[in-house]
């Protein structure tokens, strides 16, 4: 009898323990399913109608790639109490967990109706941010870029931000002074908003960058202007943050070793007027137009060109300030995918390397 009940018991355990572990494995599962997407910080305008479901608000989160699993997001939504989502237009990204996410739709303060909300995407020029805000505000383009290039309007911005250099920003070969200093961010900005208020919006978030790193930037041998001038070629030659550390290491060596930086991209930015860049195969045209004379080509100046050539987000600064070391002074990326990963940058010490490298990418021309 003794023997059954304690064979009857060992059965009693291992299903209490399985069932513990089940469940402990759900639980694990249902807490994966609620983090966060990914880690990238990619902000996205989401907008909530008035009268619009739940259901439908929680489908277009999981589309829109903002949480991972609607029906755990709406146990956690009832479980949480946060089932009362507000209409507006809400600023989220992709490193928010699914109960941070519902917590700002929750909140009335969060909830953006009398304002525009706009991106600007890291790497582009301050011509492309302009258009993009008279397409949203209906602030003229051309008195936005007049604005930015005005040396009275810099000297008045210099007295509340002091990271302005006005000596280094009063260069008339500048195609926008105030170039490079536009932080690419998602904002939102009131119906009314000047032409003013938009640029301050701008400045104090460069304000914020520039208080992070201003340590770093200080101990540095280059100056502000030159700084964020390498961060707009990195910015513009790079696709991850790994590569940007690697091409700010490159771009580095060459300086220190006099070479020209032969950057195409700056090329780009000398065919500022005619150039469209989005054409895909633009690059092309820079490629072939190396021997355009501007101060913004690397091929024909040495050193930096004389200002940014688009407006660089954090990573871009942060790769500049720490970069990483190398014995490398060459990189060419597989823009075909030739060797089956498209984009992926390869590194090579001597111009001999970079050479076979091109013509293995097909990249002469």
């Amino acid at each position: 009898m003794m023997k059954k009940l304690s064979k009857k018991r060992k059965i009693l355990l291992s299903v209490a323990v399985a069932i513990v572990v089940f469940i402990g494995f759900c639980y694990a599962y249902y807490i994966n399913e609620l983090s966060a997407v990914n880690d990238k910080k990619e902000d996205i305008v989401f907008v909530v109608e008035d009268g619009e479901s739940f259901g439908s608000v929680l489908n277009r989160l999981q589309e829109e790639h903002l949480i991972k699993n609607r029906s755990f997001a709406l146990i956690h939504a009832k479980l949480s109490n946060l089932t009362q989502y507000k209409a507006g237009s809400f600023i989220l990204n992709d490193q928010m967990s699914t109960d941070e996410i519902l917590r700002i739709m929750n909140d009335s303060s969060l909830a953006q109706r009398d304002q525009v909300l706009i991106t600007f995407p890291e790497g582009r020029w301050a011509k492309d941010y302009a258009e993009l805000i008279e397409e949203q505000l209906g602030i003229d383009q051309d008195e936005l870029l007049k604005l930015w290039n005005d040396s009275s309007y810099i000297e008045t911005l210099a007295e509340t931000y002091d990271f302005i250099d006005t000596k280094a920003l009063d260069n008339k070969e500048y195609r926008v002074k105030l170039e490079g200093y536009l932080f690419p961010e998602t904002y939102a900005f009131n119906k009314t908003a000047t032409a003013d208020d938009v640029t301050r919006t701008f400045l104090d978030q460069f304000a914020d960058i520039y208080q992070k790193y201003e340590t770093d930037m200080k101990a540095s041998d280059y100056s502000l202007q030159e700084i964020i001038t390498l961060a707009s070629i990195v910015q513009y030659e790079s696709a991850t943050s790994e590569d940007m550390k690697m091409i700010a290491g490159v771009f580095y060596n060459r300086l220190n070793a006099d070479m020209p930086l032969q950057s195409t991209v700056t090329v780009c930015y000398a065919l500022y007027d005619d150039l469209d860049r989005s054409d895909k195969d633009s690059w092309r045209t820079c490629e072939s137009s190396t021997d355009i004379d501007s101060p913004y080509n690397t091929y024909l100046y040495d050193g930096l060109p004389i200002g940014p050539i688009v407006n660089p987000g954090e990573d871009a600064i942060d790769a500049v300030l720490h970069p990483q070391t190398s014995d490398y002074y060459y990189f060419i990326a597989d823009i075909n995918g030739v060797k089956g990963e498209t984009g992926k940058v390869y590194y090579s010490t001597t111009y001999e390397e970079h050479q076979k490298l091109q013509k293995e990418l097909k990249l002469i021309f």
